[in-house]
């Protein structure tokens, strides 16, 4: 395990790139022109910052960003 300590501006700032990588990566798995393993590799990655986002982000932002159903799946 890895401890960090944030003021309140790193805190910010952290929850923002957070916040924009989950949008990019809910618009990559959206787009329908990428190939099945690549929007699943994303999606294991969205998991991973989505699990840390939710360490920190207050309830009502985190489901927002929440993965349930939002996986469009790819045509084979």
């Amino acid at each position: 395990m890895l401890g960090m300590l944030f003021n309140d501006k790193e805190c910010k700032e952290l929850d923002y790139v957070l916040r924009k990588e989950l949008d990019e990566m809910l618009l990559d798995m959206g787009d329908t022109r990428l190939d099945h393993e690549i929007r699943q590799a994303i999606s294991n990655r969205y998991k991973t910052v989505f699990r840390m986002y939710a360490r920190f982000a207050p309830t009502k932002e985190l489901s927002r960003y929440a993965p349930k159903g939002r996986f469009p799946q790819a045509k084979h």
